[in-house]
């Protein structure tokens, strides 16, 4: 794995996002950066802020985007797995957040292919503005996958986008309580369930913060 670039962690081929994804975060790299630089991560996450690892910890960030996520949570001390499928937006998060801590790779959901042999191996997963983007017969898979990579006592964090898709992009209005049964029926346990406004203004559009807990062995 190289440090700032392109990680050459596992040996399964990248699966790409869905069509209508990735389109749209390659051409618009930069104005999103603009957009989702401007809100910190603590004001985005603040509810998840008590359940974060004591560091050091490893993390994987998946579908990290322009770096915010994954650039806070090395400041915190912690040692990130940065996955983003999107080469525009890798280029923007490396230059904008150049940690030594933070660990660039191009992967998808739901199989995460280049994370073979990382079985165990985080400590809390980061899904931030990311579950909406997956069709339903892809989410049971990634779930499984998801709880594959959380070590015992492992902490899976998803944010959860709601209200009407943006042209341009696929995307799906998906009930919190769905997705709180599946990471149940694949074995994480619910930490915390709640609901918030959008922190871009939006007024249609509204979030769930869902957080779960692998059990331990």
């Amino acid at each position: 794995m190289t440090t700032n670039g392109e990680a050459d962690a596992g040996t399964g081929t990248a699966r790409q996002p869905a069509p209508g994804v990735q389109p749209y975060y390659a051409q618009a790299a930069e104005a999103l950066a603009e957009r989702y630089e401007s809100v910190r991560f603590e004001t985005v996450h603040r509810d998840f802020l008590p359940l974060l690892p004591t560091a050091p910890a490893r993390v994987a960030d998946i579908g990290a985007g322009t770096g915010r996520d994954a650039a806070a949570l090395a400041t915190l001390g912690h040692e990130v797995l940065a996955v983003e499928p999107v080469p525009e937006l890798r280029r923007v998060a490396r230059r904008l957040h150049p940690s030594p801590s933070i660990h660039w790779l191009a992967d998808s959901l739901p199989d995460l292919a280049r994370l073979e042999g990382e079985a165990g191996s985080f400590d809390l997963v980061l899904l931030s503005a990311v579950w909406m983007h997956l069709e339903e017969p892809d989410r049971p898979a990634a779930m499984r996958r998801l709880h594959t990579l959380l070590a015992p006592g492992g902490r899976l964090l998803i944010s959860l986008r709601h209200g009407p898709p943006p042209a341009g992009r696929r995307m799906y209005n998906i009930p919190a309580p769905e997705t709180v049964t599946l990471a149940t029926h694949h074995g994480l346990r619910p930490l915390r369930k709640t609901t918030g406004t959008d922190h871009l203004g939006r007024d249609a559009v509204h979030w769930s913060s869902l957080a779960f807990e692998k059990e331990r062995a």
